[in-house]
């Protein structure tokens, strides 16, 4: 396979999975904020900072309102991280790779993109908004699905897989990075009285409410739990630790790969071994920026062992 070719499938699988999980993160939290009490500290700024975006988001806007928030993460062109600017990624990188995959691929993205286009307007007003994320994540979800049952389980399917482990890795801890607003010492009666719904909506946030609960036997939520599950359940498809053995899996299978899962070996142990049950806030932190910044290094071993050098 061309080093140009598996690089485009890696970034096409990165940004369908970003998108899918900017359109879930985006609906679970606008229910959230519409659920809670107005004096509950949850506020949309909280979602530029799980995004990690506050700095460009105040480049470009003012206030952080509903409005503004919501139209710099979903159809803002001059943020390369929202959901519309992920999608059109998404869809260049497999229109520059079509011989790689079925053609109904390419129609999926296709079609994805070219309703997001023309339905921008209508995300102005939270109905309107409703409509398109739920498609978005339908959209993605038919891609995931007809990628297994009708691609060649072949290189350019390990490449696109690998980048959607180590994506959904990355957003996966991003998400849970609202923990530290939910688990501060200083947080109000009120947001501790709202807790376990806060909690189940992280959990929905990653389609992983029933399976969840299924897991702990229908015990109550609470912070520990969830924690653990989301970062650690070795069963569950969107935890980071599932996301982690996923990544190390692909590589394996890939030509030249010795010694490239050695930092997600080394990441998989460290997380094992951390005490998610009594960990404060800012080990929590401490411990998401750590992935995020192993799955970088990963990343960048990637790109230098398939992309870059055969260049």
């Amino acid at each position: 396979m061309l080093s140009r070719s598996a690089e485009r499938l890696y970034w096409l699988a990165r940004y369908l999975e970003r998108t899918e999980n900017t359109a879930r993160l985006l609906s679970v939290y606008m229910n959230l904020m519409f659920d809670l009490p107005i004096d509950v500290e949850m506020s949309w700024r909280n979602l530029l900072t799980i995004f990690g975006a506050e700095e460009r988001f105040f480049q470009l806007y003012e206030i952080p309102s509903e409005e503004n928030t919501m139209r710099f993460l979903l159809t803002d062109t001059a943020n390369p991280g929202s959901l519309f600017s992920c999608l059109n990624a998404a869809r260049e990188n497999i229109r520059t790779s079509r011989e790689m995959m079925p053609d109904e691929a390419w129609q999926q993205v296709n079609e994805m993109y070219l309703f997001a286009k023309d339905n921008v307007d209508s995300s102005s007003n939270r109905r309107g908004r409703v409509l398109i994320l739920n498609e978005i994540m339908r959209g993605c979800q038919r891609f995931t699905g007809f990628l297994s049952g009708a691609m060649s389980h072949n290189d350019a399917l390990r490449f696109i897989r690998l980048g959607r482990s180590i994506e959904r890795a990355d957003m996966t801890t991003r998400i849970l990075d609202i923990a530290s607003v939910l688990l501060a010492e200083d947080r109000s009666d009120k947001m501790h009285q709202y807790e376990t719904t806060l909690w189940m909506n992280v959990l929905k946030s990653s389609s992983a409410l029933l399976m969840f609960r299924k897991r702990k036997h229908r015990r109550q939520i609470n912070s520990g739990d969830v924690l653990d599950y989301l970062l650690k359940d070795p069963n569950f498809p969107r935890s980071v630790g599932h996301c982690i053995s996923e990544a190390e899996t692909y590589i394996k299978r890939l030509p030249k790969s010795e010694g490239l899962t050695d930092n997600l070996t080394t990441l998989a142990v460290s997380l094992m071994a951390t005490d998610i049950h009594h960990i404060t806030p800012v080990q929590l932190h401490e411990l998401l920026d750590d992935i995020q910044v192993r799955l970088g290094v990963t990343h960048n071993q990637i790109a230098s062992t398939w992309f870059l050098a055969a260049q």
